[in-house]
């Protein structure tokens, strides 16, 4: 099912960078785009849509108010040039803030918890969901890749980008490892090295100050190394 999202900012590059972004990801789709928050608020009475991408300060109706005009909003994500207003925004159950420019790794962590907001929103507690729990990334300009949280032995950094090695095959994104280690739950996944995040569930062997995933070793951090400790005694049995 496609996630229907609409563009309310009165910068039309503003608009363009968003619109990009959300191109080739395919569950996500552009309805509409307003510069002018009256029009965005006209379209909204006769449409229903998923999440709303937000500026703050405009002509006419600001961001802040054109959020109490709403009756019954949907998921509201803000994109602003200023982060004072985040605290302001948040009481009013904004679902996130991306302050411009806005880089294309913070944009999917917002993205991520759209999908998660909606899949808890529309589940079935008697329905059993067979899919494992996924992310999409970019590998090209123009591919997103679907990659199961399941399936991910080990991220590594390669300076300003990363090689994420799944059980499937390997994939080069743009993105710092704490960003990306950011989007995984914090329960499979651990943070061993200011170069390497692993899956706990994927750890074949410790020894010394090192891991062995697949016959290959990561070396523990120094400064990682009381922490790596705890988190795989408390997953041992």
């Amino acid at each position: 099912m496609k996630i229907s999202c609409l563009i309310i900012d009165d910068e039309p590059l503003a608009i363009n960078v968003i619109k990009n972004y959300l191109e080739p990801i395919e569950n996500f789709e552009v309805i509409n785009t307003f510069s002018n928050p009256i029009e965005g608020l006209n379209f909204l009475k006769n449409n229903n849509v998923d999440v709303i991408f937000l500026d703050i300060n405009m002509p006419v109706l600001d961001g802040i108010n054109f959020i109490k005009s709403l009756e019954n909003p949907p998921l509201l994500i803000i994109t602003s040039a200023y982060s004072q207003f985040a605290i302001e925004t948040y009481e009013l159950d904004v679902l996130d803030y991306l302050v411009k420019p806005i880089e294309f790794p913070r944009l999917m962590k917002a993205l991520n918890k759209v999908s998660k907001r909606l899949e808890n929103k529309n589940s079935n507690p008697l329905e059993v969901n067979t899919e494992s729990p996924f992310i999409f990334v970019k590998i090209d300009k123009k591919r997103m890749k679907k990659i199961f949280f399941n399936e991910i032995l080990v991220i590594e950094s390669l300076k300003d980008y990363l090689k994420i090695n799944t059980l499937t095959g390997k994939y080069i994104i743009h993105s710092t490892l704490q960003d990306f280690t950011d989007l995984l739950p914090e329960r499979n996944f651990l943070r061993i090295h200011r170069s390497y995040t692993i899956a706990i569930d994927k750890i074949d062997a410790v020894e010394g100050n090192s891991i062995e995933i697949e016959g290959l070793r990561y070396v523990i951090g120094r400064s990682y190394m009381e922490h790596v400790k705890q988190r795989i005694l408390n997953s041992s049995i």
